[in-house]
């Protein structure tokens, strides 16, 4: 799976794949170029998992309770 295609998928398949590529690093079972390759999709992987976890928190962030304990989701043009 590259970071593409990881960008259409939840958080947990972004950080699924991106455990893996850890894994492999470590292991050192790859070529150079095939680790170049590798770490270069790993960084973009957690470039759009920071981004889907701000997103989130701003939506956390825009949740406010009324007074008459009802939580509303209040909706920006900002994330």
């Amino acid at each position: 799976m590259t970071a593409k295609k990881a960008v259409k998928n939840s958080l947990e398949g972004s950080l699924k794949r991106l455990e893996e590529i850890v894994a492999s690093l470590e292991r050192g079972d790859a070529s150079l170029d095939d680790a170049v390759i590798l770490y270069d999709e790993g960084v973009q992987l957690s470039k759009v998992c920071a981004e889907k976890l701000k997103a989130a928190e701003l939506k956390i962030k825009k949740l406010s309770k009324e007074i008459d304990g009802q939580f509303t989701l209040h909706e920006t043009d900002e994330a």
